[in-house]
């Protein structure tokens, strides 16, 4: 038997759609533009032909980032931050997450260290003692100075240490009775059951280094070394490409019929694809994943 909707239902779900159709496309054409304006030749963009479909269609900025070793050099350094900062974030926030979901009865100790973490939301050392810090470890001007200082993301571990709380305790008694011990629990119980948070977490560390940049000027002293976002965080504030220097005469024909905007936007618009490529796989557990985490059991 069909139901009738009623008039405010009739009204709400066509209001709904459209309205949700304007926010995707604000979302979206952003990065159509910034598409558009990194595939258009120089006199196109600098007389404001573009809008949302290239005018006079090249891969020319593309062509030279290709052969420009600073953006290469960069992208790469980026690469093996999310790698290892990516490996080390997710490690240590599962190895404090599960002994801090246990109850009290279990792990006496426990209130004590959720405090200990917690209170590092709050509070910091300031940026001043920081950077002494990382200069007296010996880190500056290395990848580790971008990565072990937020090694442990404790709004993270709080999520996932949320989300260990709702996987029922019968699991990990049945496998203590079979002879399990914690970190098999830990790895063969407790993980399996935890893709969506696990996903959440991974999608905001994996974000959380690919787009940082201002770490990578306080502590990285070579430009030869930057991250990323830090190269293009430098290069922006710069708007003349003529002002490049050691470039050789077939990079200088290539400016010849190149619009440094282009080259910009096409150095941004890849600098946010690897994200945008990432998201789509993690988007299911994505939402599962903040929802139930940030709810105590």
């Amino acid at each position: 038997m069909k139901m009738r909707r009623s008039l405010g239902e009739r009204i709400f779900q066509p209001v709904n759609i459209v309205f949700l159709l304007l926010v995707t496309l604000l979302c979206v054409l952003p990065f159509v533009y910034l598409l558009s304006v990194s595939l258009s030749s120089k006199t196109a963009v600098s007389t404001g032909q573009v809008f949302l479909w290239p005018k006079d269609f090249t891969f020319e900025a593309y062509k030279f980032l290709y052969e420009k070793p600073e953006f290469l050099r960069s992208f790469l350094v980026s690469v093996v931050r999310v790698v290892l900062g990516t490996s080390i974030n997710m490690l240590l926030v599962v190895l404090t997450a599960y002994p801090l979901s246990k109850p009290a009865s279990k792990f006496r100790a426990k209130n004590v260290y959720t405090w200990f973490f917690v209170v590092t939301m709050f509070l910091s050392g300031g940026m001043v003692p920081t950077y002494i810090l990382i200069k007296e470890l010996g880190l500056l001007d290395s990848i580790w100075a971008l990565i072990l200082p937020g090694a442990l993301n404790v709004w993270n571990m709080v999520l996932l240490m949320n989300f260990f709380r709702q996987v029922p305790v019968e699991l990990e008694e049945s496998a203590l009775l079979d002879g399990a011990g914690h970190l098999t629990i830990l790895f063969k119980v407790y993980l399996p059951v935890s893709l969506p948070a696990l996903a959440t977490i991974l999608l905001f560390t994996i974000v959380g280094h690919w787009n940082a940049w201002f770490d990578g000027i306080l502590y990285i002293n070579s430009p030869s070394k930057y991250p990323l976002q830090t190269y293009l965080a430098t290069i922006v504030q710069d708007a003349n490409m003529s002002n490049m220097r050691n470039l050789s005469e077939e990079k200088l024909q290539q400016l010849a019929v190149l619009s440094d905007k282009s080259v910009r936007i096409a150095q941004i618009f890849l600098g946010a694809l690897p994200i945008m490529l990432v998201y789509p796989f993690l988007q299911k557990y994505f939402i599962k994943g903040l929802v139930v985490g940030s709810v105590k059991g």
